[in-house]
């Protein structure tokens, strides 16, 4: 925790050219999360401008979703304009009831900063509820040396932890969880055989049950599980994910790897956007609800993610292009994994092709396996 030295910053620069010449896209910083969280504006701008230089991205989970949501994109754009280099904010989205009204402030933000020069994009994954740690509720400050779980322990500084969590609105703060109804909280990934019958119930109800508050109940799963605890957070409105959808400079993203169905009862329960995000958007938002059409849901899923990292032969159906292809029936497709029951694959895609090869014959995987790395330059 502190600010680079300068050898410590040459070293950076020095790795962050490397991977670039190795066929990294740009650098990716998570500022809302332990360490990232503790670098500042201006040590982050410098190594952009190595990122500029080679012609990569500055990707960017910004400082804050909640409150400080309005000055985090501020920060975001700062360090495009500082560096002079094209910035992605990785699944954007106002967390929190109070904060929803600021969504329209950020398209307008984003728009104006599009319009004075900075390539400016955003994605978003289609689903009301985000997955991080539970110790995402905790300040940034919990994390710091490597001390959470003694922190986590320490009676003065749990009491300190409860003073900033609690903290009332409009008195600064920047973890995820700060000002967040515990209702909404539903911890899934608990290691220890005694925590495993709170699996997918909310945290009020875990805490009752141990006859805790809910924040004393968070703390102290945390410190015995001495992980960070996967968790389903259910901050976002409907109203804000359509509006987003519709903006041009939106693409679709998962914010989840892949898992294989066969590996649920060992990989625990998951976010559903890991098995049905592109069949959500394809059924609900454009079959259903009709928020954009199919042209534009399948640009945001295909030639806008190829296009915005520079991947020139991938993403459209043309001549010479590599072939991906998935071919899926818009009347029928349909996104079936949920939150209570989330290893369900999706109905209604056919076939798949992945470089040239078919790795799925209506509906059923081929075995083939082409599959490779894909960097920059490709």
């Amino acid at each position: 925790m502190g600010a680079a030295d300068p050898d410590e910053l040459a070293t950076m620069r020095r790795v962050t050219a490397e991977a670039l010449a190795d066929g990294a896209f740009g650098v990716s910083y998570a500022l809302i999360y332990p360490p990232e969280a503790y670098v500042a504006t201006e040590e982050i701008i410098e190594i952009c401008k190595v990122v500029a230089r080679a012609g990569g991205l500055y990707i960017t989970h910004i400082r804050s979703e909640g409150d400080g949501l309005l000055e985090a994109l501020d920060e975001a754009i700062a360090i495009g304009q500082g560096a002079a280099l094209p910035v992605e904010i990785y699944h954007l989205k106002a967390t929190g009831a109070a904060n929803w009204p600021k969504m329209r402030e950020v398209i307008a933000r984003i728009d104006a900063a599009r319009a004075s020069g900075l390539d400016l994009t955003a994605d978003l994954y289609p689903y009301v509820a985000s997955g991080t740690g539970l110790s995402a509720i905790l300040p940034a400050w919990v994390a710091a040396d490597g001390g959470l779980f003694a922190n986590l322990r320490d009676p003065a500084a749990r009491a300190r932890i409860r003073a900033e969590v609690l903290r009332p609105a409009g008195e600064g703060g920047g973890a995820v969880g700060l000002r967040r109804d515990p209702a909404d909280i539903m911890p899934v990934g608990f290691a220890r055989p005694e925590h495993r019958a709170y699996v997918g119930r909310r945290l009020p109800e875990i805490a009752a049950e141990r006859g805790q508050d809910w924040l004393d109940a968070a703390l102290d799963l945390l410190a015995a599980e001495e992980q960070r605890i996967s968790t389903i957070f259910f901050s976002m409105s409907e109203e804000n994910l359509a509006l987003q959808l519709r903006q041009p400079w939106i693409k679709v993203a998962t914010d989840a790897g892949g898992i294989d169905p066969a590996w649920a009862a060992e990989r625990g329960p998951t976010h559903p956007r890991a098995y049905g995000t592109y069949p959500r958007v394809l059924g609900k938002y454009v079959r259903e609800e009709g928020v954009i059409p199919l042209e534009d849901a399948i640009r945001k899923m295909t030639s806008a993610v190829a296009g915005r990292l520079g991947i020139r032969d991938r993403g459209l159906l043309r001549a010479g292009a590599i072939a991906d292809v998935v071919l899926f029936d818009p009347a029928t497709v349909t996104d079936n994994a949920t939150f209570a029951d989330p290893h369900r694959l999706s109905t209604g895609i056919r076939d798949v092709w992945v470089n040239g090869a078919r790795v799925l014959r209506d509906g059923r995987h081929t075995g083939a396996l082409p599959g490779r790395i894909v960097g920059r330059g490709a």
